[in-house]
């Protein structure tokens, strides 16, 4: 098993100053504004995958929200079934990630929480790696449906939806 220094060493740390984002996105379901991708994952109903452009390694994620949406749990996609095959390993309070410690199905010390933990305090800092690729799944990020026009794929966002989560 990979060191938690060996990955470290393996991800690209930001610049203190993050690089100018645009209003677009890379092609349909990858995300290139680091605020329109964490508005996706703090939706509600978001799965979203992380790739790397180095290793190719990807993982894939389901982020949920509470009832009173103050708080987002974390899972990871762990089997062949991409609809319930999730296992729990932290969440989002106040844009910051923890581990779910005794309650957390995968360990902290696993590259997928560390790559998690490491993209999420890049996008909350306003950056998206250059190694780094944040993909949708296609359903819309607040209520999970399929989504089938081209600018909501885009987005990640059904019109009703977008109306709601940007207001």
């Amino acid at each position: 098993m990979e060191s938690f220094e060996d990955i470290i060493n393996r991800l690209e740390v930001l610049p203190s100053q993050p690089a100018p984002q645009s209003d677009s996105f890379v092609s349909e379901g990858c995300f290139e504004d680091a605020a329109a991708a964490k508005t996706f994952i703090l939706a509600g109903n978001a799965t979203v995958t992380l790739v790397s452009k180095k290793s190719k390694e990807r993982f894939t994620f389901r982020v949920r929200a509470s009832e009173d949406g103050q708080v987002h749990f974390v899972s990871l996609l762990n089997g062949p079934d991409n609809e319930s095959q999730y296992a729990y390993f932290g969440y989002i309070r106040r844009e910051v990630f923890f581990h779910g410690g005794r309650k957390a199905k995968v360990a902290y010390e696993r590259p997928c929480v560390q790559g998690f933990k490491w993209a999420w305090e890049n996008l909350v800092k306003g950056g998206i790696s250059p190694s780094l690729e944040i993909w949708h799944e296609g359903r819309c990020g607040r209520c999970a449906r399929k989504l089938t026009v081209p600018s909501s794929i885009a987005s990640g966002f059904g019109p009703e939806c977008e109306g709601k989560v940007f207001g």
